[in-house]
């Protein structure tokens, strides 16, 4: 199986599952596509796979969830931060994982494309932050939520950063916070001055970027997160999704088996996708 790109939806925790496909799947066949393209977390899980660190980052993230942490620190409001913790130790991790090291080791794999959700000029990052939640809960409601476009109703435009255009390590680590800013749990990201949201608002999963190449004959791969709940395959896509539930809370910092589980599917989905390809998955 050969890939011309390969999109890597969010979905907070339960992209451990990426996690896992990726490893278990690239060591049993190539997986060398002309660029990758991913929002939310699962930019973290592509950064990580792509820059090699991916065992040590996870045991970095699983050794810290065993410590069991609550996700609110109501302490943290006396220093006038949010008692909301995920944000902070997210940002914390990025940082002391992703240096010039792993910065250059991403340059020289294919590109990845982080979807961002530039927030208009006009508009504060925090109200277009409630807005666009608000409506994604409205949209949920009314949809089965396998394709989140609320953002764009609320105007905010997807803009795709590249790896290969980063030009030092924190603003990797800034483009990560970015495309998984979600307020109140992850704060209003900034990168190069300007304020963005998470990129799933206006694309989850990320198909802008690969129906464009799908129109040109291009082959795709589409990793989501959602167990029985996943757009449906179009001509020249494969789409992938656990074989079963992933019930890891998004933002929970301290549920170390909830995310092991996630990447531990991962690993047996991607093996047996790898060994049988699309008809080892029940949704293709």
């Amino acid at each position: 199986m050969t890939f011309d790109a390969v999109g890597l939806a969010g979905g907070g925790n339960r992209c451990y599952w990426q996690s896992g496909f990726l490893k278990a799947f690239s060591q049993h066949q190539p997986l060398n596509p002309r660029f990758y393209v991913s929002v939310s977390a699962g930019a973290y899980h592509g950064a990580m796979f792509l820059a090699g660190v991916g065992d040590r980052v996870r045991e970095s993230a699983f050794a810290f969830a065993e410590k069991g942490h609550r996700g609110i620190d109501w302490r943290a409001l006396r220093r006038r931060q949010s008692p909301l913790v995920v944000g902070a130790l997210f940002r914390q991790l990025l940082a002391s994982e992703f240096g010039e090291a792993e910065l250059a080791t991403l340059k020289a794999a294919p590109p990845m494309l982080i979807q961002l959700s530039g927030v208009p000029d006009w508009m504060p990052g925090t109200l277009g932050a409630l807005g666009s939640i608000g409506a994604y809960q409205i949209e949920k409601l009314l949809t089965d939520g396998t394709h989140s476009k609320a953002g764009l109703r609320m105007k905010l435009r997807p803009t795709w950063f590249s790896t290969h255009n980063v030009d030092y390590p924190g603003e990797l680590v800034d483009a990560l916070m970015a495309t998984s800013s979600v307020p109140p749990f992850m704060p209003v990201g900034r990168v190069r001055g300007r304020a963005y949201l998470d990129g799933g608002l206006v694309d989850n999963p990320p198909l802008m970027k690969l129906s464009e190449v799908e129109a040109k004959g291009w082959k795709t791969l589409l990793l989501s997160t959602r167990f029985g709940r996943t757009p449906p395959a179009v001509a020249n896509r494969i789409v992938v999704g656990p074989s079963e539930d992933i019930p890891v809370n998004k933002f929970s910092v301290g549920d170390a088996a909830g995310i092991r589980h996630a990447y531990e599917v991962g690993l047996r989905d991607g093996l047996a996708f790898a060994q049988k390809g699309p008809a080892a998955d029940p949704v293709k």
